[in-house]
């Protein structure tokens, strides 16, 4: 998608007055929270008072503390928690039956469009911050989310993914003859490698073209036109090249992987985190604990996928056995790497399913026998250690103001987490509970 046609597109939103203005932040907000998350500890502590200054949490004192200069905001019975993270989203699109052919008759304006209300969901949900993980739009839309021309989560944008020929990420996939041979073979600028200097050089348009953390389709994928779902698609030296070169630019590395020898290869090159992790064995939960390398389950686009692999003509038949396939072991694997110590992150695939509702991956979590105070530190704390980030995912004096807040006691009941009523980022509030 050419970013001068999505700017574009960004460009015009300023048009829309349901835009044009941000929430104002008064100087100094006092948060009454009933209940508050402890993201460090894992647990849910008595009522405290939040106190944020210019977009900052500058106190948080417990009990309920008036204050004569501040703004209160009465959440006293609910609990409190910091914004939560969703580490694996896709913003420019959402799966349909008609997703494939939209490719050849949308332009990228279009996707820009749908991205806007993508992003204002995501937000209301609770999620402050999401890491955009493959899409030309992502850049853009956080641009325009910084800007306040939109309404969305901070977005840390990976732009167009890192593939090899014919791999996840080839944007010809599925294409005919006519058409291949019209556009040619892509290649780095394209995001598609096939030597070291290929990746160097991926890695590089991607700096050239804003982005903040770089993704790689290490295997295949479930829903690209193409058969295999867990081939190994890169060599070590190549995903080596890749980290490197991505280290660099201070990127950190996620890496699409279903098929096992694509996560050995993936963690030896020195990934940050696998993604999806299908048929992790005990050799790559060893090899993960050894090189501190993180887990992004997506537990919910699995059981997505192998859900829609049920219904005629939602899926092409070339990809249909591998979401009823693939999809269907996630959760499982999300339980073995849990029992056996590997480090989870949250992420939910969001744009597979309806954006908005990240939130079910939590229930997910839990099922597969994840604590949910640790399903909830998945999206905080350690959210932000996958991001390399120490300004978020806790509710601490000097953190950024992003809060969120619900009725009930989602570590007692994870069912809370669908219930966020109350948003606020860096000390704006996007949401508040409607009064009876």
């Amino acid at each position: 998608m050419p970013p001068r046609l999505i700017a574009v597109a960004f460009a015009s939103l300023t048009a829309l007055p349901v835009h044009a203005a941000e929430p104002a932040a008064p100087a100094t907000q006092a948060l009454h929270c009933g209940k508050l998350f402890d993201a460090r500890s894992g647990r849910v502590l008595g009522e405290h008072t939040v106190v944020v200054r210019d977009g900052r949490i500058a106190e948080v004192l417990p009990g309920r503390v008036k204050l004569a200069d501040a703004e209160s905001i009465v959440l006293s019975d609910r609990t409190c928690l910091p914004g939560w993270t969703d580490l694996h989203v896709h913003l420019g699109s959402e799966s349909s039956p008609q997703s494939y052919s939209e490719g050849f008759r949308l332009d990228p304006v279009d996707y820009a469009y749908r991205s806007v209300g993508y992003a204002e969901k995501t937000l209301m949900a609770g999620f402050t911050s999401v890491r955009d993980l493959g899409g030309e739009v992502s850049p853009h839309l956080r641009d325009a989310v910084n800007q306040g021309l939109v309404k969305g989560p901070r977005i840390f944008a990976a732009g167009k993914s890192i593939a090899t020929t014919g791999g996840h990420a080839d944007p010809t996939n599925g294409y005919n003859d006519r058409l291949s041979h019209l556009i040619g073979p892509p290649g780095p600028t394209e995001g598609v490698i096939n030597s070291l200097d290929d990746a160097r050089q991926a890695v590089r348009q991607r700096y050239k073209e804003g982005s903040d953390v770089i993704k790689i389709t290490a295997t295949g994928g479930v829903l690209s036109y193409a058969k295999s779902g867990d081939a190994p698609q890169f060599t070590v030296e190549e995903v080596k090249a890749i980290v490197d070169t991505a280290n660099d630019y201070g990127y950190k590395v996620a890496a699409h992987a279903h098929g096992t020898e694509g996560m050995k290869r993936a963690i030896l090159g020195g990934v940050t985190s696998i993604e999806h992790g299908t048929y992790m064995t005990d050799e790559v939960m060893r090899l993960m604990k050894q090189h501190g390398t993180w887990y992004v389950p997506t537990i919910y686009a699995g059981r997505f996928v192998a859900d829609k692999a049920k219904i005629d003509g939602y899926f092409p038949a070339v990809v249909r056995p591998k979401a009823a396939r693939i999809g269907a072991q996630i959760q499982e694997t999300a339980a073995k790497a849990y029992r056996n110590g590997v480090k989870i992150a949250f992420g939910t695939d969001m744009g597979v399913g309806p954006h908005g509702d990240n939130a079910r991956e939590f229930l997910y979590m839990v099922e597969a026998g994840i604590p949910a105070s640790v399903a909830l530190q998945a999206a905080t704390i350690r959210a932000a250690e996958v991001l390399g980030v120490d300004d978020q995912g806790m509710l601490e004096a000097g953190k950024r103001a992003d809060i969120i807040a619900m009725p009930g006691d989602p570590v007692a009941d994870i069912d809370a987490v669908l219930g966020v009523d109350f948003v606020m980022k860096d000390g704006k509030v996007y949401r508040l509970p409607r009064l009876d």
